[in-house]
């Protein structure tokens, strides 16, 4: 391995990369402790709501080479999910809509992404030989948008996200920890400025200042992460998002740079669009399971699906097919499931 020209090398990652199907590839080094300090400082402040594996693996998460031992350089990649014609804002617009946050419209990003990073790997490992490495996708303790800004991917933005001069921030993101000496690239420059957009136009107001996210208070939590019941003062503010949310997204002025996906997988399955709540809330758990068969809403299960329906239906102007679909549930046997639909009619009763 002394042989090798880790220059070219890294060149050449970028040009596989590519080749790949991903959008950007940089390098970063294993030094997190500026990230870590703000993740100890979100976690002391309970932000994290109900995620307790955000605190569970301790120095893991902002300590790279406690998670793969060895560990030197984090190649970082990001790929594309817009679809063509997402259609958000019409969706938003429309109560009788269910809006399903972009990410989640086709199939589960996490396979394909390990399975092209995959690929990488062996790339570089014919053009080097043998060489310590590991694959990730959302799939352990990673501080992702940490390493990406680092490895100049773009930089964290005012909501948290992870956002591109070039490509704004409808992207997945990726890693192969490696123990090869390659060369680093530049940390990407902040350029949100004074803009606040996405601080203003939260539905539930669940920014407390420019990056710092109350998760419990945030859509995409409470439709995601959240298993137990929904605060009741924050259903109101759902509005049709019944799973996840991509109002910060959706109002950011450098999203107008974004390009959409070459990704069949990526594109929106079963009408998952611009589907009906009333359609989505009548399917069986036979149905729920066949349909969400290799996407990312079937994490969730059938139970808290039908609850954010139910929070849904319960927002939407009111109608003849909404208050009867509301009542052939309400003696679900599942008490989550009960207490939402109780409340969504009890929206319909004035």
């Amino acid at each position: 391995m002394t042989d090798i020209n880790f220059s070219k090398l890294a060149e050449d990652i970028k040009i596989w990369g590519r080749e790949l199907g991903f959008q950007q590839i940089g390098i970063s080094d294993i030094d997190l402790s500026e990230a870590d300090v703000h993740l100890q400082n979100w976690l002391q402040n309970n932000f994290h709501g109900e995620m307790d594996y955000m605190q569970r693996h301790g120095a893991m998460r902002s300590h790279p080479e406690l998670l793969v031992p060895g560990t030197l350089r984090i190649i970082s990649a990001r790929m594309d999910y817009l679809p063509a014609e997402p259609q958000s804002i019409e969706v938003l617009k429309n109560s009788s809509l269910a809006y399903i946050s972009r990410y989640a419209l086709g199939r589960d990003y996490h396979k394909l992404i390990r399975q092209r990073l995959q690929k990488l790997a062996n790339k570089i490992q014919e053009a080097s030989g043998e060489f310590g490495y590991r694959a990730l996708v959302d799939s352990a303790p990673v501080l992702e948008r940490a390493i990406a800004e680092k490895a100049g991917l773009g930089w964290i933005g005012k909501n948290a996200m992870l956002i591109n001069k070039k490509a704004g921030s409808w992207f997945f993101l990726g890693e192969l920890f490696t123990d090869l000496p390659l060369p680093l690239d530049n940390k990407a420059d902040e350029h949100c400025g004074t803009c606040h957009a996405c601080l203003d136009i939260c539905p539930t107001d669940a920014f407390v200042g420019p990056n710092k996210l109350d998760a419990r208070k945030c859509i995409s939590y409470l439709t995601i992460e959240l298993r137990t019941s929904i605060p009741e003062k924050l259903r109101p503010l759902m509005g049709n998002r019944v799973f996840g949310c991509d109002d910060c997204q959706l109002c950011c002025p450098w999203n107008k740079f974004s390009s959409p996906t070459q990704e069949k997988d990526f594109s929106p399955r079963h009408e998952l669009d611009r589907n009906e709540l009333v359609t989505l809330f009548s399917w069986t758990e036979e149905e729920f399971l066949e349909k969400t068969a290799g996407s990312p809403i079937r994490r969730i299960g059938y139970d808290c699906w039908l609850r954010n329906l139910a929070v849904g239906l319960g927002n939407a102007s009111s109608s003849p097919q909404i208050k009867a679909a509301l009542q052939a549930r309400i003696n679900h046997p599942s008490p989550l499931v009960k207490e939402h639909v109780d409340w969504a009619l009890a929206q319909h009763a004035h």
